[in-house]
């Protein structure tokens, strides 16, 4: 039986994808390197942090990882309040609501930075739905670790075989297995490139996992 879900954000609840990729493209003009697109996107379900510290290692920069970080951070910022495309995804909320509903424990554990994770869930009021919620920029290690999972399956008091996570990047599906947790992949229009055979599960809408949809796998 389902008793928690465990939710990634960027491009499962909100599409932040564009917008970090302005802020990211914004910081990589500035300090002037030319990131290309194939390597942008093996970043995907990673922190801002482990990132730019993957940034420094590639072009040998001199800047300081955490340099780069608030550089992006700052672009992001002012993209987040004056961009107009940003958005829940369609079907999340009724799907928030609906587990919720239903007695689950809901726990956010994203890769994005708090005070990311605090702006969306304030802006799309979504705080009365969860029980917790975690940043991997706080943690010791970014997905594919498990760790961010492992940690929201104890916050949620659920064992991890009562607990499905729900992903849209190879990272994240890589964490959530490596935490032997049930995983839905969420074949988002907004994550390209990436691979979900890990995945115990493959959705492309989210009416495919109502609760009774999803206990059927834990009978």
């Amino acid at each position: 039986m389902v008793k928690a879900i465990l939710f990634d954000m960027d491009g499962v609840i909100v599409d932040t994808e564009p917008l970090h990729h302005k802020a990211y493209y914004g910081m990589f003009d500035e300090i002037g390197i030319k990131v290309p697109e194939t390597l942008y996107q093996t970043f995907t379900g990673q922190s801002t942090l482990y990132v730019c510290q993957q940034l420094c290692k590639h072009f040998d920069l001199s800047y300081k990882p955490i340099d780069l970080v608030l550089k992006k951070r700052s672009i992001f910022k002012t993209l987040f309040a004056t961009d107009p495309s940003l958005q829940l995804i369609s079907g999340v909320e009724k799907l928030i609501k609906h587990y919720h509903e239903a007695g689950l424990q809901l726990v956010l554990a994203s890769s994005a930075s708090m005070g990311t994770i605090n702006s969306v869930f304030d802006r799309f009021e979504l705080n009365p739905y969860f029980v917790d919620k975690l940043s991997g920029a706080d943690l010791k290690a970014s997905k594919p670790h498990p760790e961010i999972f492992l940690k929201a399956s104890q916050s949620a008091g659920v064992k991890p075989e009562h607990c499905v996570v729900i992903e849209d990047s190879t990272n994240g599906i890589k964490a959530a297995k490596a935490a032997n947790i049930f995983c839905v992949a969420f074949k988002s229009p907004h994550s390209k490139n990436q691979n979900y055979s890990e995945a115990d599960h493959i959705i492309t809408d989210f009416n495919q996992i109502t609760l009774p949809n999803l206990n059927q796998f834990f009978n």
